[in-house]
């Protein structure tokens, strides 16, 4: 992992789940992080937490605005911006899809797909002018299976695999690979939150593994896929899911 050390590194979503303990592994190999959160205060304690010289800033995914602003943060700061992880998400309450609101349905899109639009629109160009980088998306399983009872986050996360394919080939010639991971179910805040634990229990019955995802797990992927040697991957929504989408 001497791979990620000077690497200047953009993680959304920060403040808790995959984003936190991604800040946390790449901190500890050397990496210049730049951490965003609508939840300042705890994006500020998992910063004060690393080592290294993490910088924080208030992000809502859903505002292009801020966005660029954490772009352009990374830049001002260290020059270049080498990865960028597109990890900000959130849930919908478990209903049908003909229950589902307006309001559910452009929620989820403003946070889990417009958020990964806006990321990627400031963050290609850096990468571009510099000569290349590295950009991971976070999907879900949901964005390549039905997902039922959670219509407007299947939709949107697919239209995140739809994106990240997109962008790959548009930027491949200009040395920028993107990808995307799309987890299953696993014990993060996002998870823990929304979905009930008798849910879960039936969930990891029909896991192939018999068993959900731990974090760090998913993690161990997503460092796979942004580390500087895997020069040759681009384009790719990878699974990591227990076996689920083979069944």
């Amino acid at each position: 992992m001497s791979n990620f050390r000077g690497q200047v590194v953009l993680i959304t979503g920060a403040a808790s789940g995959f984003g936190a303990l991604l800040a946390e592994r790449l901190a500890s190999y050397g990496a210049h992080l730049v951490l965003g959160d609508l939840n300042v205060d705890g994006v500020d304690a998992v910063a004060a937490k690393l080592r290294g010289d993490a910088v924080v800033i208030e992000c809502d995914v859903s505002s292009e605005q801020q966005v660029q602003a954490m772009v352009e943060l990374g830049v001002e700061t260290h020059g270049r911006v080498d990865i960028a992880v597109n990890n900000a998400g959130i849930s919908a309450p478990m209903k049908s899809l003909v229950d589902t609101t307006e309001e559910e349905l452009d929620r989820n899109f403003g946070v889990n797909a417009k958020g990964v639009f806006f990321g990627m629109k400031h963050q290609i160009p850096v990468m571009v002018a510099q000569g290349g980088g590295a950009i991971l998306n976070v999907a879900s399983v949901a964005g390549i299976l039905g997902a039922p009872k959670l219509a407007p986050y299947a939709a949107a996360k697919h239209a995140v695999v739809g994106m990240t394919r997109t962008a790959a080939v548009e930027n491949a010639r200009h040395n920028v690979r993107i990808n995307a991971v799309c987890p299953f179910f696993s014990p993060t805040p996002l998870v823990q939150g929304h979905v009930d634990p008798q849910v879960l229990e039936l969930v990891k019955s029909g896991v192939p593994m018999k068993r959900l995802a731990e974090p760090r797990e998913i993690v161990n992927t997503m460092l796979h896929i942004v580390d500087p040697d895997n020069t040759y991957l681009s384009g790719q929504a990878i699974a990591i899911d227990g076996g689920v989408s083979a069944i």
